[in-house]
């Protein structure tokens, strides 16, 4: 199951409705917009904190259901996808990176891709080591992710979020906590994987945004 294209329509978080004359709501080019997304694209999301920018992910992907307006892959309304449908939907065409990363503290930063790759059999066992190394935290493959910084988190949740296909891959602040060289090193990565299978990237932003020629550049 691939998805082509995301749309969405007059989508608004519901925590919002009723606040739509407001400037920063007034102002977006997402929200209550009619905004499309295609595989292939390479996009950055500026926001401002508050905007609701996490939520959007979280609706793409399925997480959450409290909008007003309709989400489309495909020109399929996900409000009518079965739960067996989402399953395969984040397990073949949609990768999430959320803020709060979601990792298990108890279990190492390599038990951690680990488990995910275990589910999707997408990586080789070369090619997560190759990516601690290149993303510098080869030496920290053995601690427990919660002794880890919150950079080495980030980089760690990074290749989990590629061990698997993907259509679309969606990065909610994904440097917010690397400086510039980390950063730079994470974009490449990330672009070799999108464009060996011909994804779109979808990246949230307050400010510190992944190094990536965006074609497209959307205020929320």
């Amino acid at each position: 199951m691939s998805v082509r294209e995301i749309q969405l329509h007059d989508v608004l978080p519901a925590v919002f409705c009723g606040m739509e004359s407001e400037e920063r709501i007034a102002e977006s080019q997402v929200w209550l917009r009619n905004v499309r997304f295609e595989r292939g694209c390479r996009t950055l999301i500026s926001a401002e904190s508050g905007t609701g920018k996490s939520s959007l992910l979280s609706f793409i992907f399925g997480r959450r259901r409290d909008y007003m307006g309709e989400i489309y892959f495909d020109g399929g309304n996900v409000r009518g996808f079965t739960l067996d449908r989402w399953c395969s939907l984040r397990g073949q065409s949609l990768s999430l990176l959320p803020q709060e990363l979601c990792l298990f503290p108890e279990l190492t930063a390599y038990e951690n891709v680990e488990i995910k790759n275990r589910l999707t059999s997408h990586r080789s066992e070369e090619w997560i080591k190759e990516a601690f190394e290149m993303l510098e935290i080869g030496d920290r493959a053995d601690v427990p992710a919660g002794k880890m910084s919150v950079g080495q988190q980030q980089r760690v949740a990074i290749i989990r979020a590629l061990c698997q296909p993907f259509d679309f891959l969606l990065l909610d602040e994904p440097v917010s906590h690397l400086d510039s060289r980390n950063n730079s090193t994470v974009a490449k990565l990330i672009e070799k994987a999108a464009a060996e299978c011909g994804a779109g990237v979808i990246v949230t932003s307050v400010g510190n945004h992944l190094d990536m020629d965006y074609k497209q550049v959307i205020r929320l």
